[in-house]
Formats: structure tokens, C-alpha cells, sequence
């Protein structure tokens, strides 16, 4: 019989534990108990207090039924320093046999006090005392369990599963000692079978801290592994010639920052190699990540390699196709749009394009990894707002490339990766960081104001529209509706209309077609429209200087990431910029904290970091989480100095200890589907 064995003798329940993911003897022994109840000690009565979950044993001095609103039973027991009543709303007609006079017996539950101030306890367990039954020396586990699976069921695997000894040892003994950790089955032994001494020396927390240790050990050689593969694929090695390089440089109306330059040489250092680049850029909202990706488009493309860019939105995938197209002009070098909103014939034509290599720059949407879609050479591939984009998604852009080559490959996500996450679930990625925003960049003040306070805003935005200022009106999803969505900005963009008249308001939202939506944002930048009301569709990539004011309604809805991304549409000229963050009234606590948050900073690492200790990690990873397990014991904020050693261990583990690499990732991932080429 061994660990990962599936669990014997259960034919009869083995549906009911698969819904709890428990399909082998390990996942037993990972089913850590939700709570502890205390049998191991009786209580006198007179000592317990109201809020205390406790054991209490007396004689039964008497029982009766009452009615109140519905049928009670009250049992009373009498240990000699008090008297305590048992309160049943549910009981079998021989109680009167069951709660006999005179009877001895235990009762666990938590302490109450009733109407009039007497001790109780609702539905406790009840155990009758006689001289074979003795108090547990360990803690009862309750565990988390489904419909039709009893409690004791778990509680007599988990003995089966010690009694076997079938918990071998996963880190050699001088990793233990340096750390200061558990046995592997002591550790486990502890969380199932706690005693009162045990956890009064806290030892549950350093059994817990062993679990954590080899979970994100394996986490890392997992993240190890798949960054060896990847960086393994071959590549074209592409150099700049400078043939477009130095002219596009001299071209810019600004300097590229401190931060552009080291991430560029990282970038370009990434694609002279003959192993593909698999490299996350992050950058706050403005930082300029696009002038960096289309220099390393260019340098595919000196190269006579093809290049593509593919962005979530066809908002933001047109703002990429405008602001790109427009600064390669004088190069002469064919740029073609590619998206889901072109008539079939313009399709046909891209698509030719993309497959006999005159395309050389490809820019577009989903539309671009679709079955119809070859390239001829292809040398790389920048994604925008990765997270926004299945594994399957990108690995089929990525699988486009030559069967004997890879292109290299760009992630960019304007929504920074905090350093744990970045440590863990993307540490088969190499990570560039922008940390700094090009000079000019006016600061952006944020304001929370009550809904109740509409009209006062909608004065502001009047008066700033004689000024000739423009702003944005957001009205973001509504009860994941779109049709609500879509409902809640019309009603807002014909409010607007009367209130603000005569100025000119627009709407724009993702059910319009894409010449109606470029009409829109056309008479937005061109100044001609003052307030634009929009849904979500704005949140990444219009850039439009002259705006200098957000409104967002409901942002007490919607996630730091989106609002931080939202606010970042403005203070992009020399105006000075405002966000106004509409709420409701009765907020939850989770609300009130990012919108704390948000109004106190503006550094988009720190309201990251903020992110994952108010959400966790799960939302954060987006779309690549279907391609890697959450983790179950370990917090990354919490537990960054585990995730610094397992890292450490996780190499040593792989050059010296091979046989615990392999069994460590055998156990915490056998029964998960990885992708290897996320």
C-alpha cells in the first residue's frame, strides 16, 4: 500500500470523497481538520463562561417539554457546583428513556446564557458516562466534509492511513535541522491527533509551518522545471542592426527614463540568444511599456523576423495599431490590423499578408492566434494585459512560430505583480519592472464622495467643460450584467445630456460596433466631445491628454487593479487631474479597505501588494490560474520568508537531492493537469 494509492475499502463512498478532492491516502492526510473539539477534560459548571466551547458532566435532575414558538425539550444536569440546562428543538419521543432522572452523562457545546440569565447549551453532544468511557488524551477533529459523509467516516480513514505508516519523509534530515522543522509525519500526526499539551506549546503552528515549507518547495521546483523547459525551446538570436533603432530614438519627442533603458537592455539581451525570451514587463498605468514593445518589435523586424501584438480589447488593440502605425510611417514597414471586426474579405486579405511574410508588424486582437491565421517567420510575440488572456490562448499565438523555432516572447501587464506572487506564480518568468513614470506626468488627486453628492459633481464637471477641460464618466458592471451594465450607462449618458447641456456628452460601450466606438473616441481626443460616458471598455489603453477628471460610479464594486487602471486614463497632460469615486451608502468592510487604498496612493506596486492581502492570490492571477494549483497552507504575504528558503531548497533539492525533488512534486501535484508552456 502506498501514499499516493486510491483510498481502499470505500467503493461505497468513494463519490462522496472525490467531491472533497480526496482520492488518495495523501489527500487524506493534506484533509486537515476545520476545528478541535476539547474531550479531553470535563469542566465544573459553575466555572464556564458564555462564548466557551466546553465538556460539562452532571446527574440529570430533570427534564420537561415546553412550548414557546415551537416545541422544546430542556434536559437539566446537576454536578454538584451548579446546574447547567440542555436546550433540544429536535428529540425522539423516548426521551423521557433516553434523559432518564438520575443518569449520568456528558455534554459538549457552547455556553449561552438564556432570557433569564441561566447557563445553557443548544443541541450539544451527549455522551453517557459508565466505566468504559474514558476521556481522549487528543482533541477531537472536525473535519470539512460533504452530504452524506459523517464525520467519524474521515476520523477512521485518517486512523487507517497512521496505521499503515504509510507517511515517508520528503526533506533530508540537514535541511530539518537548519530550519528548525517538524517530521514529515510528526507534523501530520499533530494536525489530525492534537493534544491539549501540544496546543498549548503552539506546537499546531510549527506543524502547519512544516506543510507550508514543503508546499511551496514544491511549488518552486514545479515553477523551476517549467522555467528550464521554456528557456530550453530554440529561437531565432535576433540583434539589432539600428537600422530602425537609432532613427526611431532620434524621432521621439521625449527621452526614454532610467527605468525604459534597463529594461530594454534586459529585453534585448533576452532575444540575442538562441533560447526563446519568456519575459513578464510590468509598468504602472503610463509608465511606457508600448514604446518599449514596439522598439523590440522593431528589432524582429530589422531582422527580417515578423512581429505581433495582441491586446484583450479592440479598444486597446486600435489605441496600439493608431499610436504604433503613426510613429513607423517614415520606415516604411507594413503594419497590418488584424480583429474580429473586420469583414471577412478584410480577414482574408490580413491573413495573406500574415502567411506570405509581407505583414511585418501584426497588431490586433484574439483574432490573431484563430486556426485560419500562419505567419511566415515569426520572431515575436508581445501580449498586453497577459492576465486577460487564457493558457490556451497564448500558447496558441506562441505555437505559431516555425516548427523548428519559437518566437520569443513579451508579456506586459499594467496591473504590477506583487514580489511574492512574482517569487511563486511567476517564477518560470523572467521579470522587468518600469518603476518609474516618464517626467511630466501631473499627480492625480483621488476624492470618495457619497452618491447623495451627485449634483455637486455633476456642477464640478460643468465648470471644468468651460474651462475646456474633458472627462470620463464610468459606469462599471452592475451584478456581472452587461445588459445592466449597458442599461446603467445609457440611463447616466441621457442624465448627463440634460443636466450638462450644452455640452457635448458621448457614450461609449462594448455593444457598439467598432466604427460607432472609433467615431466616438475620435470626437473624444479631437476635443470636439467633453464628457464621455463609458462602460469598463476604457479601462486599459485610450490615452487622451486633454482629460483630466474620472468619474467612477459605483467604486465600491469594482477591484483595486480596475480602479487604479481606470484612474490612470487621466493626468496624462499638463492639467491637473481628478478622480472622483462615487459609492453608495452601507459598505462592506472589504469595500471600505480598497477604497482607503486607493485614495491614499498612487503607486501601483503598493496598491498591488494591498490587493493581495484584501483579495489573496486567486483573482490576481486571472486567467493563469486554470493552469496552476492555488496554494493550500502557505500565504505569500504572510509566509515570504518560507517562499525566500523554499527557492533556496528548491535548487539545492535538484542538484543534490533528485530522488525528494521528484517526490515532493509527485505528492503535491499528482492529481493536477499543469501546463508546461504557460
Amino acid at each position: 500500500m502506498q501514499i499516493l494509492e486510491p483510498l481502499h475499502n470505500v467503493a461505497k463512498i468513494s463519490a462522496k470523497l472525490a467531491k472533497l478532492n480526496l482520492l488518495c491516502y495523501w489527500d487524506l492526510a493534506l484533509h486537515i481538520p476545520l476545528r478541535y473539539e476539547d474531550l479531553t477534560k470535563v469542566y465544573p459548571i459553575a466555572e464556564v463562561k458564555p462564548g466557551q466551547q466546553v465538556m460539562v458532566q452532571g446527574k440529570i435532575i430533570g427534564h420537561e417539554i415546553v412550548h414557546r414558538k415551537t416545541k422544546q425539550l430542556l434536559v437539566r444536569i446537576d454536578d454538584g457546583s451548579s446546574i447547567i440546562t440542555l436546550l433540544f428543538f429536535h428529540f425522539f419521543p423516548s426521551y423521557a428513556t433516553q434523559y432518564a432522572i438520575g443518569k449520568q452523562i456528558r455534554a459538549h457545546g457552547e455556553i449561552k446564557n438564556d432570557y433569564m440569565g441561566n447557563k445553557t447549551i443548544v443541541h450539544p453532544k451527549i455522551q453517557t458516562v459508565n466505566e468504559e468511557v474514558k476521556l481522549s488524551n487528543t482533541f477531537s477533529p472536525i473535519y470539512p466534509t460533504t452530504n452524506g459523509l459523517a464525520n467519524s467516516v474521515i476520523i477512521n480513514l485518517v486512523d487507517q492511513l497512521f496505521d499503515a505508516n504509510l507517511i515517508m519523509e520528503t526533506l533530508p534530515q540537514s535541511i530539518l535541522d537548519k530550519h528548525q522543522l517538524l517530521g514529515l509525519e510528526q507534523a501530520l500526526l499533530t494536525l489530525h491527533k492534537l493534544t491539549p499539551q501540544q496546543f498549548a506549546n503552539n506546537y499546531q503552528q510549527q506543524a502547519l509551518r512544516r506543510l507550508k515549507f514543503d508546499e511551496l518547495i514544491a511549488q518552486q521546483l514545479l515553477m523551476q522545471k517549467i522555467y528550464a523547459t521554456k528557456h530550453h525551446h530554440p529561437a531565432p538570436a535576433i540583434k539589432t542592426t539600428n537600422q530602425y533603432l537609432i532613427p526611431l530614438l532620434a524621432k521621439l519627442p521625449f527621452e526614454l527614463t532610467k527605468a525604459q533603458n534597463k529594461v530594454l537592455r534586459e529585453i534585448l539581451q533576452d532575444m540575442a540568444q538562441a533560447q526563446q525570451m519568456n519575459r513578464l514587463l510590468q509598468g504602472d498605468v503610463g509608465s511606457g511599456k508600448t514604446i518599449v514593445a514596439t522598439i523590440s518589435a522593431l528589432t524582429a523586424i530589422e531582422n527580417q523576423f515578423q512581429a505581433v501584438i495582441m491586446a484583450p480589447t479592440e479598444i486597446l488593440a486600435e489605441q496600439h495599431y493608431s499610436k504604433i502605425s503613426k510613429l513607423l510611417e517614415p520606415f516604411s514597414i507594413k503594419v497590418v490590423w488584424l480583429a474580429g471586426s473586420l469583414t471577412p474579405k478584410q480577414k482574408k486579405l490580413a491573413a495573406q499578408a500574415c502567411a506570405d511574410g509581407s505583414a511585418q508588424l501584426i497588431i490586433g486582437t484574439h483574432a490573431v492566434f484563430q486556426k485560419n491565421v500562419e505567419f511566415a517567420n515569426l520572431g515575436l510575440v508581445v501580449i498586453d494585459e497577459q492576465h486577460r488572456f487564457g493558457v490556451e490562448q497564448r500558447l496558441a499565438l506562441v505555437n505559431k512560430g516555425n516548427k523548428d523555432q519559437f518566437p520569443h516572447q513579451l508579456m506586459m501587464s499594467a496591473t504590477p505583480i506583487p514580489r511574492s506572487l512574482a517569487m511563486s506564480y511567476y517564477a518560470d518568468l523572467d521579470v522587468s519592472s518600469i518603476d518609474e513614470l516618464p517626467p511630466g506626468r501631473t499627480p492625480i488627486k483621488t476624492l470618495l464622495i457619497n452618491n447623495n453628492r451627485r449634483n455637486e459633481v455633476l456642477k464640478f464637471v460643468r465648470e471644468h467643460a468651460n474651462l475646456g477641460h474633458q472627462s470620463y464618466w464610468v459606469c462599471p458592471l452592475i451584478e456581472e450584467s452587461e445588459k445592466l451594465e449597458l442599461e446603467n450607462a445609457i440611463n447616466t449618458y441621457n442624465e448627463l445630456c440634460v443636466a450638462l447641456v450644452p455640452i457635448k456628452v458621448g457614450l461609449v460601450h462594448g455593444k457598439m460596433k467598432p466604427k460607432d466606438k472609433a467615431e466616438i473616441m475620435a470626437d473624444f481626443v479631437s476635443g470636439w466631445t467633453q464628457v464621455l460616458v463609458a462602460t469598463t471598455v476604457i479601462e486599459v489603453g485610450v490615452d487622451v491628454p486633454n482629460a483630466s477628471i474620472m468619474i467612477i460610479e459605483h467604486s465600491e464594486r469594482m477591484g483595486l487593479a480596475q480602479l487604479h487602471q481606470l484612474r490612470g486614463r487621466v493626468g496624462r497632460g499638463d492639467i491637473e487631474s481628478q478622480c472622483i469615486l462615487l459609492y453608495e451608502n452601507k459598505l462592506s468592510e472589504i469595500a471600505k479597505q480598497r477604497l482607503k487604498v486607493i485614495s491614499t496612493s498612487t503607486d501601483g506596486f503598493e496598491i498591488a501588494r494591498q490587493d493581495l492581502l484584501i483579495r489573496g492570490p486567486g483573482e490576481l492571477l486571472g486567467q493563469r490560474q486554470s493552469g496552476l494549483p492555488a496554494l493550500r497552507f502557505a500565504n505569500l504575504e504572510e509566509d515570504l520568508d518560507i517562499l525566500h528558503a523554499a527557492r533556496d531548497i528548491a535548487k539545492l533539492l535538484v542538484d543534490k537531492y533528485p530522488i525528494h525533488a521528484k517526490q515532493l512534486v509527485e505528492l503535491w501535484f499528482h492529481n493536477k493537469q499543469i501546463y508546461s508552456g504557460i
